[in-house]
């Protein structure tokens, strides 16, 4: 993550995760925590599983009755009216589900990435990366660098947004159309979105992944147009095949 040399990956090596291998982030120590579907990747100063699952397990149960007591939450595709009664992570997801139009498990990954995220933070560590199947929630005390991983497009893991320490922490989620087993209706390797909250950056991934129908200038830049209109964004880059377009505020660099 911090732009040293990469290995190429392939879409068949996305399933397997085999591209955590490639993750390089100065002396930060992988933890790994795996609960039923939620499968982190976690970097901090030290080896923090216990304490990670501690926290998956939490927020996972809180999903998890709060799914079974409204079963619509799951299987819904456009947002829904929020609960004021539902935990604090079920109300995080109804708002960023609003603000990008989807339905609220649009934005699970990136939620437990970042609540797992803030309770390693409000424990006293400093810097802390948590990976959830592509989409991160970042806190470091210094710039950084992540690749994109595009799947079979030509520009696969060549394009890298530098993320600058005053802008963290910050949530970098991916939708693909192509690699991952993420629901997605559109035709785009990668829609990477940054911003303040990975709750929102994952739904509006999945939002603008959906729009991206062909591989092709002009559907590229009609979906930026769309992304411009979703509040709180900071930047979004989009790759289809050889095609690619950004927007916002997004510090894209050539990798090797």
């Amino acid at each position: 993550m911090n732009g040293e040399k990469r290995k190429k990956i392939s879409p068949a090596d996305y399933k397997k995760r085999s591209y955590r291998q490639t993750i390089a982030a100065d002396n930060l120590i992988s933890s790994f925590v795996t609960v039923k579907e939620t499968d982190l990747h976690i970097l901090a100063a030290k080896n923090i599983e216990a304490e990670g699952k501690h926290s998956v397990h939490r927020y996972r149960n809180q999903l998890e009755n709060y799914i079974n007591s409204h079963p619509d939450f799951l299987t819904a595709l456009i947002p829904l009216e929020p609960d004021n009664l539902a935990p604090p992570i079920v109300k995080a997801m109804f708002k960023a589900a609003a603000a990008a139009d989807v339905g609220p498990m649009a934005a699970v990954a990136g939620a437990m990435a970042e609540y797992v995220g803030r309770d390693l933070l409000d424990s006293g560590l400093q810097d802390v990366i948590v990976e959830n199947g592509g989409d991160i929630f970042l806190a470091r005390n210094k710039a950084c660098v992540a690749a994109i991983f595009a799947g079979s497009s030509q520009l696969n893991q060549k394009v890298g947004i530098r993320i600058p320490a005053s802008r963290m922490p910050v949530g970098l989620c991916t939708s693909s159309g192509t690699v991952g087993h993420s629901l997605s209706l559109g035709k785009a390797d990668a829609v990477t979105v940054l911003a303040p909250s990975a709750l929102l950056a994952d739904a509006a991934a999945t939002r603008l992944g959906n729009e991206v129908t062909a591989a092709g200038k002009d559907n590229i830049n009609d979906v930026l147009g769309i992304a411009k209109t979703i509040p709180g964004l900071l930047g979004v880059v989009i790759i289809c095949g050889k095609h690619m377009g950004a927007w916002g505020e997004i510090d894209l660099l050539g990798l090797d």
